[in-house]
């Protein structure tokens, strides 16, 4: 654990954009013509989204609620499922209520960055291929473009795809992402001018043995297939995987007015697994949730190395947050890792926006348990209460900086974690 107590005061830019950031199917609730609730539904998953957040009831609520807490940006995702629930048929009172919201937020004085695709598609879509395939990028360049019309003058920032890392899942569907990321990015510059990216997942890769060179090979080809490829197709035009055949796209060149990226964690790579992915703790596990979770480890450190990376634009941070049952552990994340994002901007990086994952408790894709939120919500009233992390940030906010004083406010002593009994025959397989 790191000492937070021991952090120097520290001030950002005039005019740092501070925020939080959500997504559609995570909040919404009941988006039955969504892919992914059709999945839940198959899977008969014993903690399906249904109601989510009930945000699509509660919406201008939770704008009044994001206002109150001193956020100056909000992201949010459009649910594609929502606007064109069958195939061709473009439903206005769901167009009409994304209108509203961003016209809410407008009055409240409050930027949006608005994200086209955050996972979810069209049960029609999807049964189509999806994005695996090429030719069926049409239909998302016309929801796009319904979209875009629709939020004229309201959307401060579009994101196209949250998170297009699928080269390493599949190296087709990776590239027909950025395919449709260029085209968009074409479209939405012909009919405004908002600054457009999509939200990239940087994780820094560490290779699992530092003295194994097979263990070194793989976690740069790991890094190449999360943060190279895409890096590479936006600088030149070029799509390109190892072990694959490259493609040419003169229309991703140059095709993001900014750098949206979404940072968490670390990954460290083991060779001798099919899947890459090393557990992190081999010796002892963070227990900040009451389960096992990928997210379990705070590497501040990570947050500035990886912006180094995105030198050439500006930068807003989309997506950073931490999941704990004991909100001591949020305020102790976000003091480290704006620490970590301050130390970029005084090397000289032009980080202009900071957005905190996420606003709220919400459905993180198959359980509620991960809490990630500033706002704790009650799933059987969805009653919002603020927790005291949200009154931290707040202050960050209103003061455009960090100090000890505000710190000592809202904590009084480092939290402790708990740790899994130590397993010596675990242990060794690491030496």
């Amino acid at each position: 654990m790191y000492d937070v107590f021991s952090l120097p005061d520290f001030s950002f830019p005039e005019g740092f954009l501070w925020g939080s950031a959500s997504a559609g199917h995570q909040v919404e609730g009941d988006n039955i013509h969504s892919d992914a609730w059709h999945q839940e539904q198959k899977d008969n998953r014993e903690e399906p989204s249904g109601k989510a957040c009930d945000n699509w009831r509660l919406f201008r609520e939770d704008a009044r609620l994001v206002a109150s807490l001193g956020h100056r940006a909000y992201r949010y995702s459009v649910e594609w499922s929502r606007v064109e629930p069958e195939e061709g048929r473009f439903d206005q009172s769901a167009l009409d209520h994304y209108k509203e919201m961003s016209e809410l937020f407008k009055q409240f004085g409050v930027k949006t960055f608005v994200t086209l695709n955050h996972f979810t598609v069209p049960q029609w879509f999807a049964a189509k291929g999806g994005f695996w395939k090429r030719e069926n990028l049409p239909y998302f360049l016309r929801y796009a473009e319904k979209v875009v019309k629709t939020l004229t003058g309201l959307a401060d920032f579009y994101l196209v795809i949250n998170e297009s890392t699928h080269t390493r899942i599949d190296t087709q569907l990776g590239f027909n992402h950025l395919v449709a990321h260029a085209r968009t990015y074409r479209l939405i510059k012909s009919l405004c001018n908002v600054p457009v990216s999509s939200a990239h997942m940087a994780t820094q890769t560490f290779p699992y043995r530092y003295y194994d060179e097979l263990d070194r090979v793989m976690a740069a080809y790991r890094d190449f297939q999360y943060n190279g490829c895409f890096l590479h197709a936006i600088a030149t035009g070029e799509l390109i995987s190892p072990f694959g055949e490259a493609e040419e796209c003169p229309e991703l060149k140059g095709a993001a007015d900014y750098w949206a990226v979404n940072l968490y964690t670390r990954e460290l790579i083991d060779s001798r697994r099919k899947d890459l992915s090393a557990s992190r703790f081999p010796h002892k596990k963070l227990r900040m949730i009451d389960k096992d979770f990928y997210l379990e480890e705070m590497y501040p450190e990570g947050m500035t190395a990886m912006l180094e990376r995105f030198r050439d634009k500006p930068v807003y941070i989309t997506e950073n947050g931490c999941s704990c049952n004991d909100d001591r552990f949020r305020i102790v994340y976000l003091a480290l890792y704006l620490s970590a994002v301050h130390d970029a901007v005084r090397r000289g990086m032009d980080v202009r926006g900071y957005l905190y994952w996420s606003l709220m408790d919400n459905y993180e894709w198959s359980s509620f348990l991960p809490r990630f939120g500033l706002v704790d919500v009650d799933f059987k009233t969805f009653e919002r209460t603020p927790k005291p992390s949200a009154a931290f940030y707040r202050e960050i906010i209103e003061n455009n900086g960090f100090s000890q004083e505000i710190l000592r406010k809202y904590l009084h002593e480092l939290p402790m974690l708990e740790a899994i009994r130590f397993r010596p025959e675990v242990f060794s397989k690491r030496c």
